[in-house]
């Protein structure tokens, strides 16, 4: 697909977010220099995103998918249920499947790499500003690699991120306010899972999927 103008007289409309002020400005600054394209509102953390996006009406959003006080997946699921049919597309390190399966089941519209910005950020627009999807290779490959495997409830979640704190049963037990044996049964699901060995195995391999953060 060429980076040409879109043939459209309205200029597309783009809103920013991610949390690192150098990638904002480089967002910008590449959109700045594309006809028929203008950024009508940039943000660095997704707390904001929906009343931006009710005050500015983009026509799509970029947004990072991790970011510390409310992450992109909490700011895609406000995105769309004030507006069905908003266009939002993830930018991603690729950390892993889980986050990026959930924001396809949000309703993403697409995803970018970081690292491929420059060579893909333009063609990414214009293919999702037409209706299109925009799943690059990296994406597509990890999402195929564990396609089919079981999914982690969110109270597994829970568990295992309490596991991760160095918590024993007993105090994963307090903290969710479950019986010890409860725990007991949630960790041998997890570890089944995941086909982990142990809860130290289950926990590296849920960092390593996006599941959970250390």
């Amino acid at each position: 697909m060429s980076s040409t103008e879109p043939p459209s007289s309205k200029p597309i409309r783009l809103l920013l977010v991610d949390d690192h002020p150098m990638i904002l400005a480089g967002l910008a600054d590449t959109i700045a220099s594309q006809p028929g394209m203008e950024v009508v509102g940039e943000l660095e953390d997704g707390a904001g995103v929906a009343e931006a996006f009710r005050t500015l009406r983009p026509d799509i959003t970029i947004m990072d998918i991790a970011m510390p006080v409310v992450d992109g997946l909490q700011a895609l699921a406000a995105l769309r249920r004030l507006d069905g049919e908003a266009r939002v597309v993830m930018l991603t390190t690729l950390q892993g499947d889980h986050q990026m399966r959930r924001a396809i089941e949000l309703g993403a519209a697409g995803f970018l790499m970081k690292h491929s910005l420059r060579k893909d950020l333009i063609d990414a627009i214009l293919a999702v500003h037409a209706g299109r999807r925009w799943i690059p290779a990296d994406v597509a490959r990890t999402l195929v690699e564990h396609l089919g495997q079981p999914r982690l409830s969110e109270r597994e979640v829970e568990v295992l991120r309490s596991a991760a704190a160095g918590n024993g049963n007993k105090q994963i037990g307090v903290h969710l306010g479950i019986a010890e044996d409860t725990v007991k049964a949630h960790i041998r699901t997890i570890l089944a899972k995941l086909d982990a060995q142990d809860r130290t195995h289950a926990v590296a391999i849920a960092a390593k999927r996006g599941i959970i953060t250390l």
